[in-house]
């Protein structure tokens, strides 16, 4: 017997442009037990992988800047600071995400930490995020970064202070979600370990 909580009666292919968008009917039993019908569109566009680069000696961080069409319509100037991220397109998170540092910002990263995977807008979008940290030095940089021209990229790559890229959260000039997550997690663990060696 089938115990789920969710029936779904139908599902409509709304689109298959850049990636699948779909319409799904269905019953959903409320905590009540009784059924309700809804219906909700799906984006699916594959898991993606991100990771933020720091340097503990120099007390830095390395984001990327580049233009971001869905926040220029809802307001924003479009150019966002973020963390290196890419879909995962049938690699490992850690395959892609080396993959992705390197065309991003041009360093070849050694050891890298997997700290949790986040589904970012779970009410529309399938997508789940893998999330790395890893420490970088100045020889690790292989080449200029930048991304792929052929798919639309023009990334800047950025080095900041740790303390200013905290502190551009704060102003509102870091807004995106992933970003800021990464540096908030960074920054507990430098204040445990600050903590610890008190």
């Amino acid at each position: 017997m089938d115990n789920s909580p969710v029936r779904i009666t139908s599902e409509e292919l709304l689109s298959d442009n850049w990636y699948l968008l779909k319409k799904y009917r269905f019953d959903l039993r409320r905590r009540d037990g009784s059924w309700q019908a809804q219906t909700r569109e799906v984006y699916d566009r594959g898991n993606g992988a991100t990771i933020l680069l720091y340097n503990t000696l120099q007390r830095t961080v390395l984001l990327i800047r580049q233009f971001r069409m869905p926040t220029f319509v809802n307001g924003h100037d479009g150019y966002l600071i973020e963390t290196a991220a890419g879909l995962l397109d049938n690699a490992s998170p850690e395959e892609r995400i080396r993959l992705e540092t390197e065309e991003e910002t041009g360093y070849r990263i050694g050891p890298i930490e997997k700290i949790y995977s986040a589904f970012m807008s779970p009410g529309s979008v399938t997508e789940r995020i893998h999330f790395f940290i890893g420490e970088y030095q100045p020889g690790d940089r292989v080449s200029e970064g930048g991304g792929l021209a052929e798919e639309g990229e023009d990334i800047d790559v950025l080095e900041l202070g740790f303390d200013e890229a905290i502190a551009m959260v704060a102003r509102g000039e870091i807004v995106d979600g992933k970003t800021i997550m990464l540096l908030q997690y960074l920054e507990l663990r430098l204040l445990k370990a600050a903590l610890a060696g008190m």
